[in-house]
């Protein structure tokens, strides 16, 4: 995998999980926001991930786009 995308509430988390996922995110986000990014802080809107995800695995990098992912609370 070169990035992972996890569906959240408020958007969708982004998380490099190779070399080759951060410096393909960096060609496509601004420089203030690389740290972030390669820490796996960053959440943007679903439907941009989507597109993100799409641009990405055109551009020959392995992605993991979990989609919807729910907790179980224990009683």
């Amino acid at each position: 995998m070169d990035i992972s995308l996890f569906e959240k509430r408020n958007g969708t988390q982004i998380e490099p999980t190779s070399v080759h996922g951060i410096l393909w995110l960096q060609t496509h986000f601004e420089s203030d926001h690389w740290e972030t990014i390669s820490n796996g802080l960053v959440i943007i809107p679903t439907k941009d991930a989507e597109m993100l995800c799409e641009d990405a695995l055109t551009g020959g990098l392995n992605i993991n786009f979990i989609k919807s992912l729910s907790q179980i609370d224990k009683i």
